[in-house]
């Protein structure tokens, strides 16, 4: 088995594991010195739409999960559609943070879910991290932020008293540039979401009595629409961000008009990945097995309110200056595996959608890019021309001239990061061909995980030790990794 080891040989193990790992804050041509946005000399508008737990296997376009999605289809025919983008920690806080800081968890301090468990007090967005939302801002950006933050520790007197709290208020001073805000920290009624509207007070959130994507996909509208200059500035371009919560759980709570196109379907049809073992499976994950249809209901529900949106855009005549980003959080496993939920190394947990349209900017394709999470904020602000932005301390690549359709870095491995886990857990690396995992656990000791992701898709075959040598060279690229990032779970271990 492969050992954890340190600086003294990091450069050597690099060199033979072929490993293709770029500067911190590496940045494209683009983003040398601010210029003029790739489509032309204004700056265009963003939107960014990230449901929570959104696979990338549900797409219909992807062939791979049996979910409608006409208006993700049609979009993903008129944009970049990356197919290999990962979410490194597939978890919601740690995910969110990274979006905003282009930073990995180690160094942004969002290591795990942000909720009132005393010993992730620290598990916050510091309201001195210089993030996304506030580059913009400073650049002329009207921003508004719609939907699920989940970015706060929960303090009290708690806003839902319970063992554990969760939701919590954003105070305007750690809004990070957000000009509008209509969102909440986290709250699952998905029938009557509770948001924070504008400078409203800790102790008065507003309850809507509407399915949340819908809620939120009408607030997006009305912000774009901008009926006589009163949501926003009208002379100043605009990024919006949604973050809707479907389809994260409970999966009961979505209109029947999603859920009658999956009734009539067997679950072995709606779960047809050949990982999901009906048969040995027991207890909690057969229960949610058996809601796949729900599942897939809240799925076909976020892609029609995302269709209004676009709509929208079109209606306004704003479709050519916006760069419309979809994406989520991570994914779900709904059986594969053994498993319900997210947080492992698994396809269908760490895999998420990433698809981007900049009409007659970005060519439509698919494309195998390996994108994480931190490289979305240098690569936006390198599309935006305002790489030279790009705060120092920012890990993620710029690869804003890989999307335009250049000859830009691509990256070799995907970091993958257990949340939660700074001495004990798992870490890894995905690449094209391999998905290699290391476990620390305290009683079982180390373990690998090798897959062989060309022949063996679903992850099937365990070959840590009938291929140890390949499972030995992604070792060194993941230790190059840690290094790279400053992770302590590396430490840890020496």
């Amino acid at each position: 088995m492969a050992v954890l080891t340190r600086r003294n040989f990091l450069k050597s193990t690099a060199a033979a594991a072929g490993l293709h790992l770029l500067p911190m804050g590496h940045r494209g041509a683009s983003a040398f010195a601010e210029s003029p946005p790739a489509g032309g000399a204004s700056r265009p508008n963003l939107l960014v739409v990230f449901p929570d737990q959104f696979r990338r296997q549900a797409p219909g376009f992807m062939g791979e999960d049996p979910a409608l999605t006409p208006n993700l289809d049609r979009f993903a025919a008129e944009s970049l559609a990356c197919t290999d983008a990962v979410s490194n920690c597939p978890l919601c806080s740690p995910f969110r943070a990274m979006l905003l800081t282009g930073k990995y968890p180690s160094a942004n301090g969002v290591t795990d879910n942000c909720s009132s468990r005393p010993y992730m007090a620290s598990s916050y967005l510091r309201a001195n991290e210089r993030c996304l939302s506030d580059v913009l801002a400073d650049s002329g950006y009207d921003l508004g932020y719609i939907g699920k933050w989940h970015l706060e520790h929960p303090e009290p007197p708690f806003v839902d008293p319970g063992p554990e709290a969760w939701d919590e208020y954003t105070p305007p001073e750690r809004r990070h540039g957000f000009s509008f805000w209509h969102s909440h920290g986290i709250y699952d009624n998905h029938l009557a979401p509770r948001y924070w509207v504008g400078d409203s007070p800790r102790d008065r959130p507003t309850t809507f009595y509407q399915w949340s994507p819908r809620h939120e996909a009408d607030v997006a509208i009305s912000y774009i629409r901008n009926e006589g200059g009163r949501v926003r500035d009208p002379a100043r371009p605009f990024a919006l961000f949604v973050a809707m919560n479907p389809p994260h759980p409970p999966w009961d709570m979505v209109p029947g008009e999603y859920v009658q196109r999956y009734a009539h379907l067997p679950v072995r049809d709606l779960l047809n990945r050949p990982n999901v073992d009906f048969d040995s499976t027991s207890g909690e994950v057969i229960s949610g097995i058996g809601s796949a249809h729900l599942y897939f209901a809240a799925v076909t529900g976020v892609d029609h309110q995302f269709g209004r949106i676009l709509q929208c855009l079109a209606d306004e005549g704003l479709a050519k200056d916006t760069i419309v980003v979809f994406t989520s959080d991570h994914g779900e496993m709904l059986g594969s595996h053994g498993r319900m939920g997210k947080m492992v190394w698994y396809e269908e947990s760490l895999g998420i959608p990433f698809i981007i349209r900049w009409p007659g900017v970005i060519r439509p394709r698919r494309d195998d890019l390996l994108l994480s999470v931190p490289d979305i904020m240098p690569s936006l602000l390198g599309l935006l021309g305002l790489g030279s932005r790009t705060p120092q301390g920012v890990q993620g690549i710029d690869l804003s001239e890989t999307i335009l359709g250049g000859s830009g870095p691509r990256p070799s491995s995907a970091l993958y990061i257990q949340a939660g886990a700074e001495q004990f857990g798992a870490r890894g690396v995905r690449t094209h061909l391999h998905t290699y995992a290391y476990n620390r656990s305290v009683r079982a000791g180390s373990s690998e995980l090798l897959f062989d992701n060309v022949h063996d898709p679903y992850q099937m075959k365990n070959l840590a030790r009938r291929d140890a040598a390949t499972a030995a060279g992604l070792h060194r690229e993941m230790i190059a990794w840690l290094e790279r990032i400053d992770d302590p779970w590396l430490k840890a271990g020496t």
